[in-house]
């Protein structure tokens, strides 16, 4: 999908003063450091540009403390443009990080794996896949004569069920797990571990909620977690098999150590922030660049009200195909998952580039 930007001023962007501009700038600091150092992130996107770097350097050097300097940063160093795509509207969808019971061995309650990632599996940019291979493909199986080949699909790995790390309590849950790509797991003795990306097999994302919506089993304005949550499990196999449609699959590692406080660490190599990070795609943005969102969400209860923020580009999603298409955090839990299943709305989106960065 085709965009083009439409330059803007900040003074045109609603609601741009009464949001919390030292928060925004607290998650560009997490990406400022990475973009600094020029550290490779897990899922590589588009490389950032010189007057981004430069920025997320300044950012650093100015340790501001007060939300005036904070607003003025952002006014000062960067440039808004309106993204509109071709169809004329962005889309919004939101994620979290799931809190789930969990065994370091199968048992009878725990019966479903979640699996560490293959020794055969390569990863690769975007714009970098191996000649034969589609566009879009990030990921291949090495062969032992060093060849690649496009890597099995969600029913052959689910077959295997290659290297097992943790179990949770059924295909659903794991499922969702890989849909939302971390989550943190709780064991008998109270120990707290969390599940973080460690790659996947590279084939295609397929909604398996659209699939409902448009087979008419669940009517759109009724589509939540919690309902799609329980058509999979009224039925088993047949859920199985549906999920099963969505080819892509994503491996885990287990990490011990880690500050519950902050989110995961997702695709840009640093921890999310709550409703200021958000996934975007990565074939066309680099991350660290920051977005305005504006749109009616039922972001804060369940009923839609105005979502009016400066938010981060720090992941990436198989889902999040396409200029104008982001993806909201909304933290870890079963109140973060509440609200953010409850996200598919159209919005706008201005993206802000450094000062002398050329759309």
């Amino acid at each position: 999908m085709r965009a083009r930007l439409e330059t803007l001023r900040f003074e045109s962007l609603a609601g741009w003063n009464d949001d919390d501009h030292l928060a925004a700038l607290r998650a560009f600091e997490r990406s400022a450091r990475t973009l600094a150092t020029g550290r490779r992130s897990a899922r590589p996107a588009q490389p950032p540009s010189p007057e981004l770097i430069a920025t997320a350097r300044a950012a650093l050097d100015a340790t501001l403390s007060a939300e005036r300097d904070a607003q003025q940063f952002f006014a000062a160093r960067f440039r808004p443009f309106r993204v509109i795509p071709e169809d004329g509207a962005g889309f919004l969808t939101g994620y979290y990080e799931p809190c789930v019971r969990a065994s370091m061995v199968e048992t009878e309650e725990f019966r479903w794996p979640i699996l560490a990632r293959p020794a055969d599996l390569v990863s690769f940019a975007p714009d970098a896949a191996p000649a034969g291979f589609p566009n879009g493909v990030t990921c291949a199986r090495r062969l032992g004569d060093g060849s690649l080949v496009p890597y099995a699909d969600r029913a052959q790995i689910e077959t295997e069920r290659l290297d097992p790390i943790v179990w949770v309590r059924d295909a659903v849950e794991a499922f969702l797990i890989q849909v939302q790509g971390s989550a943190q797991v709780e064991f008998a003795n109270g120990r707290r571990a969390r599940l973080a990306y460690d790659g996947r097999n590279g084939l295609p994302y397929t909604s398996i909620g659209r699939i409902l919506i448009e087979t008419g089993e669940i009517a759109e304005s009724a589509m939540s977690l919690s309902s799609l949550k329980a058509w999979l499990r009224g039925d088993g196999e047949r859920g199985l098999k549906l999920m099963r449609r969505n080819r892509s699959f994503v491996f885990f590692k287990l990490v011990g150590d880690f500050d519950p406080e902050l989110g995961p660490v997702a695709g840009a190599g640093v921890a999310l922030t709550p409703l200021r990070s958000i996934a975007v795609d990565r074939t066309i943005w680099a991350y660290g660049l920051p977005f305005w969102i504006d749109a009616e969400l039922p972001w804060a209860d369940e009923t839609p009200r105005a979502f009016r923020r400066l938010m981060i580009a720090q992941d990436t999603g198989s889902a999040i195909v396409g200029p104008a298409r982001a993806d909201l955090f909304f933290g870890s839990g079963e109140a973060a998952g509440a609200r953010a299943g409850a996200i598919r709305r159209k919005g706008e989106l201005v993206v802000l580039l450094p000062r002398g960065d050329q759309p």
